[in-house]
C-alpha cells in the first residue's frame, strides 16, 4: 500500500522534494536495481499528465527518491489541486505504487 504524502508546488518556481520509501516493516527500502516514474494529473482519469524528473538519492539503500519540476513546468500548471503518485519497478518488472497524494499548485503573483 502506498504512503500518502501531500505536496505543495509554487507556480513558476523550481519544485523539488525528497520522499522516503519504506518496506512493510517500516525500514528504508533498498532501491538498488529499481527504476521509478512519477506523474501529476488533474484527476486520476485525466489523459493529460506532467512527468516529474525522478532521481534516486545515493546510496540507494536509504530508500530516498527526489521528484522535481522545472520553473517552465510549474508555470504551465493551472493553480489548483492535482493527484500524483510515484511508481517503482523492480529488476523483475514488478511495479509498486509507493507514494501518492494531492499536489496543490499555489498561484504565482510575481512574474
Amino acid at each position: 500500500m502506498a504512503s500518502i504524502s501531500n505536496i505543495f508546488i509554487d507556480q513558476g518556481a523550481t519544485f523539488s522534494t525528497t520522499l522516503t520509501v519504506n518496506d512493510s516493516s517500516g525500514s528504508a527500502l533498498d532501491l538498488t536495481n529499481f527504476t521509478a516514474i512519477a506523474q501529476l494529473r488533474k484527476s486520476p482519469s485525466s489523459s493529460t499528465s506532467v512527468s516529474f524528473t525522478v532521481a534516486f538519492v545515493s546510496p540507494r539503500s536509504t530508500g530516498q527518491i527526489t521528484i522535481s519540476l522545472t520553473p517552465t513546468q510549474t508555470t504551465a500548471l493551472e493553480a489548483g489541486r492535482y493527484n500524483y503518485d510515484v511508481l517503482i519497478t523492480s529488476g523483475a518488472s514488478v511495479k509498486t505504487r509507493v507514494v501518492e497524494g494531492i499536489a496543490t499548485v499555489n498561484p504565482a503573483v510575481s512574474r
